[in-house]
């Protein structure tokens, strides 16, 4: 019997598939493709060290139980050019060596981009999870992320019928597949699973008697005034505010002396970064939930919980066109009026899949390598 008790045949003889993973939104998304992806493949994962904190990056391999990367590149913090520079003098090292068939890459971060050029730059097949989502903001360095690693892909495996779209208005339609959303896939397991999260209890909340706020942008860390104006919404809102505290965003605020502001202010209650089923714990029964993330708006949308997105712009625009979500960018007024008295839909529409994206995202691949 191989290895993985997949197929007949020795290990060496199997499609090999490698997987870039570096950051939280990666780490989260992995496994249950993984899963899919191990029943007809040797798959091979690299960790880049983007989050190398333990808890943005340990705590969801054990969580997730997801096997240790074979290689860890510990690239580390750094400006974005040398960050990227340092994963593909890495990855082609280990392209070479390994010779895989295929590299997988998720999201939109470095390390999505770096595994996209080194594939690309080698001649190997690059299968992009959560590809044609645009947020049309080039001051993002996400954004810059998505669209080259779009345009390098050979599969690209769509959570939305609207990113289908919107590749085709690129001149994208080769290898171009609706899937729906991985996240909706790991939110059914999670709800089905028997053990439950006891962080409600460890943080004395009550359901609906609390906001949560995720903050980690670029636009907001980087900026002072943005960030104070977000402090600023914080201290007036009626509920306590839930912080689980990027490494990022708490270097900024001690950066610009504003953890005083937050001392003061005894509804604001930063928390060290918590894992996946804490996360959605918090996420389903939080009254409102105020982030600038891409993953979080779709999680909010995911667990029906009304969401203000503290940014100009979305890469997640049916949740806006929903009513589940409003773009405030870190406007006060805005921030206040709308926590305050959300005018929540009636409607949840269904855009991101029946919750079989890994299945179907390792069928395509399955296919597209002949196996």
């Amino acid at each position: 019997m191989p290895k993985y008790g997949l197929q007949q045949g020795t290990q060496s003889q199997m499609k090999k598939i490698i997987t870039i993973v570096g950051a939280r939104p990666q780490f989260i998304k992995t496994p249950l493709v993984s899963q899919e992806i191990k029943k007809f493949a040797r798959e091979i994962i690299i960790h880049t060290g983007q989050h190398y904190d333990p808890k943005m990056s340990e705590i969801f391999f054990k969580e997730l139980k997801i096997k240790p990367p074979k290689y860890n590149l510990s690239v580390g913090s750094g400006l974005p050019s040398a960050q990227t520079a340092e994963m593909l003098a890495k990855m082609e090292l280990i392209f070479v060596l390994e010779k895989p068939d295929l590299v997988l890459i998720y999201g939109d971060t470095n390390s999505t981009l770096a595994g996209a050029l080194t594939a690309a730059k080698l001649h190997i097949p690059v299968a992009h999870i959560e590809a044609g989502m645009r947020s049309y903001n080039r001051l993002m360095p996400e954004e810059i992320n998505r669209i080259v690693a779009d345009h390098l892909a050979s599969l690209l495996f769509c959570p939305t019928r609207g990113a289908v779209k919107i590749l085709a208005g690129e001149g994208i339609r080769r290898g171009v597949r609706f899937t729906g959303d991985v996240s909706a896939d790991i939110q059914n397991k999670i709800k089905n699973q028997k053990a439950k999260s006891k962080i409600l209890e460890k943080l004395s909340l009550k359901s609906k008697e609390y906001y949560l706020a995720t903050i980690h942008r670029q636009e907001n860390t980087d900026n002072k005034q943005n960030l104070q104006n977000i402090l600023i919404a914080f201290s007036r809102l009626d509920k306590p505010v839930i912080w689980p505290i990027h490494p990022r965003t708490q270097k900024y605020l001690e950066q610009y002396h504003l953890m005083k502001l937050i001392q003061k202010k005894l509804q604001i209650r930063l928390v060290e970064p918590i894992g996946l089923a804490d996360m959605f714990d918090l996420e389903n029964n939080a009254a409102l939930i105020l982030t600038d993330s891409g993953g979080v708006q779709k999680e909010a949308y995911l667990s029906r919980v009304p969401c203000l997105t503290l940014r100009a712009d979305t890469e997640w625009p049916e949740t806006v066109r929903s009513g589940w979500n409003y773009l405030v960018g870190t406007n006060v007024k805005k921030i206040l009026k709308l926590t305050k008295k959300f005018p929540r839909p009636k409607s949840h529409p269904n855009f991101l899949g029946k919750g079989q994206a890994s299945i179907k995202i390792a069928q395509i691949i399955k296919k597209y390598l002949k196996i």
